[in-house]
């Protein structure tokens, strides 16, 4: 931000904060997601100000590529060989849209959501890539929708929601499902159970991410920078991981 400032001249007045409290207001407005008006009353500043310097904000530390995550590449990058790989999807419930509700209303949440891909490595539990979709669209239709691949040496371990992605990606596993009027063995039990001791950690970064009550709270915003908005956050929260 202080590199792009040196370049930038706004015309007028200075801002009435300085560059560090910027980045203070945005990280308030992802962390707390108040409104606008109580975010201003705090900084003695007005509404349409704050709106403005989240955005500005946002938009800077998306250009400088410091917060992008790894992306698509590096699932068929070789250094992930011998790597497991976590698949998961978080829900985002939103306000209800005055279009097209059917889309967005999620029957599992019982209520109208967002839904965000997410897909670490296990070990050092990176956020690789994140994907999103309606809350209306399976878990599994939505992993196909996106088009992610993987390295062939990659083993992928995902829910009960991704039943089938073996046809896809053979290095594959999922919990085995339960038959109508059929026990699992104990054999099968204890392979649920092995699997769901590594593919735990998936949700624990779930969890992290909604500390961020923009991702856990109504979102109230257009839905067309919710996407930005939580690439960032995981890039915060990948950055945070690395120090």
């Amino acid at each position: 931000l202080k590199s792009k400032e040196k370049f930038y001249k706004k015309p007028g007045r200075p801002s009435k904060l300085i560059i560090e409290n910027q980045v203070l207001v945005t990280l308030e407005y992802w962390r707390e997601y108040r409104t606008y008006y109580h975010i201003s009353q705090t900084w003695k500043i007005s509404e349409s100000t704050v709106c403005r310097m989240v955005k500005r904000v946002e938009n800077i530390l998306i250009q400088s590529r410091k917060f992008s995550l790894p992306g698509n590449k590096k699932l068929l990058d070789y250094s992930l060989n011998n790597n497991l790989v976590a698949i998961d999807v978080m829900e985002s419930p939103i306000e209800r849209p005055s279009k097209y509700q059917k889309k967005f209303y999620s029957g599992k949440q019982k209520r109208h959501t967002l839904k965000t891909q997410v897909i670490i490595e296990q070990k050092t539990l990176k956020i690789i890539c994140l994907r999103h979709g309606q809350g209306k669209i399976h878990d599994f239709q939505l992993f196909r929708s996106t088009g992610v691949r993987f390295n062939k040496s990659v083993k992928v371990i995902a829910d009960k929601g991704y039943q089938g992605i073996t046809k896809i990606h053979g290095l594959s596993e999922t919990p085995i499902k339960k038959l109508k009027k059929k026990k699992l063995t104990k054999e099968q039990k204890k392979s649920n159970r092995e699997l769901n001791r590594l593919r735990i950690v998936i949700e624990h970064v779930n969890r992290r991410l909604k500390i961020f009550k923009i991702l856990s709270y109504p979102y109230r915003n257009r839905r067309k920078r919710f996407g930005l908005r939580s690439n960032l956050i995981a890039g915060v929260y990948n950055y945070e991981l690395a120090l």
